[in-house]
């Protein structure tokens, strides 16, 4: 009996490993160990030598402040639109797994030549004192080799980090489950990146070629944790190019352009016979002429019914599948300027930090680059919090949960009250300046806590905690399934261009006013920050109406009958 019912379930002659991964047993709760080790790993790794250098390349390479923070910004954002090549690739030809493994090795690779830059005094300027007028730059050389590595180390750290949050979703089933994966996603990202601060310590206090091989023993662990859970992983299949399935929609469409719409399904081509029954050709009137990339025309399919001319006839679902990335852009470019003023915060905060009285008790210094931990402690504990206690109580006063839209529109709010706090200490700092005539002394400290900092970084804390799994879990489960790895890469995506959008609108407020010196204890660093505010609260307005016509065109939700997930 048992035989029969089997065969009737899968047919004889169907081999287990044709089968596709739904069917077999692996993935589910316990690939997560590997790929929370994987994760801890690679962003100890990463946040260890990426948190402290701006220090690094001001104390070491006698780089200006404010370049130094401009340098920082551009690696953040390398780091950030890599993820997207990685998903490409990940998606079209090698899958997750590999991209993941890949990025990681390339990451061990980057972290050797950081360690060599910091062990062999060839490789780096004499150093100078801080306030010196005298130091020498670095050569040529020194500046190739140490770009290199930084690049090498970036491209490994960018390449993995989205990647694995690809991975580690698609080993489960239910929304609800691959929604609270995200939040814990972030929340491991974060506590690595606070362990990561004793890294930092050991950096500024020891030796910073003892602190990057600590970053390269955890990338090591990392590497070898993710290679040892590979035989319970779901692993994606490469689709092969997916932009190309994009591209040849609109080429249809315009070589179709001149072409009637018809409203019957039987007009247009579908991939599989049962979708023209759940898919009504007029359901969405938005760019509707897309529809004529779908239109069957005569030559366009061959005697088996299969299309000849690839790029003059797409399937409806391709076409919806555009037409989905299309509608998700205005909301997707709202974040841009989301993020823009967290990445000129998270730069500029450090430069502060070296001004400011750091001391803890007599004998203990805080690294000025450590200052950046108060964000990921507020955010970890928040992201945790938010998804215990205050999503679930939401949710059971009101009837329903927080949508994600809503969430991604609280940080928008949230953004705007940090940068106001962080103008209003700025303001409060320059008085103690100028107070103790300190404006004309390069490297002078103020005599003012540190702790005055904390209160704009614990905010964005609470933006990251509502805007970051809010955004992900938004693009995964409105992404086509074939571009998921793209739709979590595309959080990535916006802050890489936050982080470019943050160096080229400091600079372009360095040229037309003179807010911004290379010390910042004679500038306005105030102006800036209230510029920000100005900026985010526009970009807020934006966001509301992008978010109202999401609502309008209908595809604002997607409801799982058994867990309730709400977009």
């Amino acid at each position: 009996m048992a035989k029969t019912t089997e065969s009737k379930l899968v047919p004889a002659d169907i081999e287990a490993s044709e089968m596709p991964d739904s069917m077999t047993k692996k993935g589910g709760f316990i690939t997560l160990f590997f790929i929370a080790g994987t994760l801890s790993g690679v962003m100890l790794s990463g946040f260890g030598w990426l948190a402290n250098l701006i220090v690094y390349l001001v104390q070491e390479f006698n780089v200006e402040s404010i370049n130094a923070s401009q340098i920082a910004n551009v690696v953040h954002g390398c780091i950030n639109l890599l993820p997207i090549l990685g998903a490409i690739i990940a998606d079209s030809f090698l899958g997750s797994f590999q991209v993941a493994a890949i990025s990681s090795f390339i990451s061990l690779l980057g972290m050797i030549l950081l360690i060599l830059t910091a062990k062999l005094s060839s490789l780096k300027p004499p150093p100078c004192e801080i306030g010196s007028s005298f130091c020498r730059a670095p050569s040529k050389l020194q500046y190739v080799i140490l770009y290199l590595s930084i690049t090498t180390a970036s491209a490994g750290l960018g390449g993995s980090q989205y990647t694995l949050a690809t991975l580690g979703a698609n080993q489960l089933d239910k929304p609800k489950d691959k929604e609270t994966f995200f939040n814990w996603f972030f929340f491991t990202v974060n506590v690595s990146s606070i362990i990561s601060s004793a890294i930092v310590y050991v950096e500024d206090s020891i030796s910073w070629a003892l602190g990057y091989t600590i970053c390269f023993a955890a990338n090591f662990i990392a590497l070898a944790v993710f290679l040892a859970g590979q035989r319970f992983y779901r692993c994606d299949k490469p689709q092969g190019s997916q932009f190309t399935g994009l591209l040849r929609v609109v080429v249809a469409a315009v070589r179709k352009r001149k072409v009637a719409l018809s409203s019957r399904s039987e007009d247009y081509y579908h991939e599989h016979c049962e979708t023209s029954k759940v898919m009504p050709v007029t359901a969405n009137r938005w760019f509707r002429f897309l529809n004529r990339a779908a239109m069957k025309t005569e030559g366009d399919i061959d005697s088996d019914g299969l299309i000849a001319r690839p790029w003059k006839l797409c399937s409806l679902e391709q076409v919806e599948n555009l037409r989905t990335v299309i509608r998700l852009v205005p909301i997707w470019s709202s974040g841009i300027f989301l993020i823009t003023p967290v990445a000129i915060q998270s730069s500029i905060a450090v430069t502060q930090a070296l001004s400011m009285d750091r001391h803890l008790g007599s004998n203990f210094k805080i690294p000025a680059a450590s200052i950046i931990v108060v964000i990921l402690v507020s955010s970890s504990f928040f992201v945790a919090l938010f998804d215990r206690f205050v999503f679930p109580t939401w949710q059971k006063l009101t009837g329903r949960p927080l949508t994600l839209l809503q969430r991604i529109g609280i940080g928008h709010v949230i953004i705007v009250i940090s940068m106001a706090i962080s103008a209003m200490v700025e303001s409060k700092r320059l008085k103690t300046i100028h107070d103790n005539k300190l404006e004309a002394l390069p490297g002078a400290i103020v005599p003012m806590p540190v702790w005055w900092l904390f209160p704009q970084l614990v905010v964005i804390g609470i933006d990251d905690a509502f805007h970051f799994p809010g955004q992900t879990a938004l693009y995964y489960h409105e992404f086509p399934a074939s571009l998921r790895s793209i739709a979590t890469a595309m959080v990535s995506l916006v802050v890489g261009i936050a982080f470019y959008v943050s160096t080229a609108l400091v600079e372009l407020i360095r040229k037309l006013t003179g807010w911004l010196p290379g010390n910042i204890n004679s500038g306005r660093l105030d102006n800036l920050y209230w510029i920000l505010v100005t900026a985010g609260a526009l970009n807020f307005m934006y966001f509301l109406v992008c978010a109202k016509l999401y609502k309008c065109r209908n595809i604002e939700k997607e409801v799982d009958a058994n867990s309730g997930f709400d977009i």
